[in-house]
């Protein structure tokens, strides 16, 4: 987990099952692909288009894509993206047998872990996967910390929120006094209030939870 986001921490839950999502248009390759995932133990679910795969959600557990170029429809390229201008951080591991540089360079370009070609050693493909199973964790790992931050400083007055910024930016009471109008025994209050809101206990760890706030969140707070 990022470092920056350690203050946020919540008790362990037992990890879900990872789940390997593969779209491919040919039967044998989907065939051969849930065979040697399901031999290491991973979950695969198998589409033969994006349309069939669009039919319903995808699965909201830890896992990646592995996805075809040339796919009838919807072309794998396109859909992922499609998958990145929405905002979804599901990682892609592009397979196919009609790969080119320029298509290779695109994809990567738009983030994916790997362009590979068919035909393609089987660890060479599993060590993609996994690489794409542990950013998909991390991300959401990493969306889960910055959830409990934003909410706790939802929880905040909108004086607090000033507060906070204030303590967030290294200022001292009377500064922070100064720059609100309010004397600094009201400032102690509500500094007070606001490090056992967000659940810190020194200016590092409020520094570290200030930055972690998406910054239009932040800022609509406290002006």
């Amino acid at each position: 987990m990022n470092l920056m986001l350690a203050t946020a921490k919540k008790p362990a839950t037992p990890p879900e099952r990872p789940i390997v999502i593969v779209v491919d248009d040919d039967s044998d390759v989907r065939m051969a692909l849930k065979e040697l995932l399901e031999s290491v133990g991973l979950e695969a679910a198998c589409f033969s288009s994006v349309q069939e795969l669009t039919k319903q959600p995808l699965s909201d557990r830890p896992g990646c894509i592995v996805l075809d170029v040339r796919l009838p429809g919807i072309s794998g390229l396109d859909f992922h993206g499609q998958l990145a201008s929405t905002g979804s951080a599901k990682p892609v591991v592009f397979l196919t047998g009609h790969g080119d540089i320029t298509m290779s360079v695109q994809a990567m370009k738009a983030g994916a872990i790997d362009f590979l070609t068919k035909p393609v050693r089987d660890q060479t493909l599993l060590d993609a996967i996994m690489l794409g199973i542990e950013r998909d964790i991390e991300s959401r790992m990493t969306a889960q910390a910055v959830k409990i931050h934003v909410d706790r400083f939802s929880s905040l007055t909108p004086r607090e929120r000033q507060v906070f910024r204030g303590v967030a930016n290294g200022w001292a009471n009377k500064q922070i006094a100064f720059d609100l109008g309010i004397s600094e025994i009201t400032v102690k209050l509500h500094r007070t209030n606001t490090m056992r809101k967000m659940h810190v206990t020194s200016i590092g760890d409020a520094v570290r939870a200030w930055e972690a706030i998406p910054p239009a969140i932040r800022d609509r707070g406290v002006n």
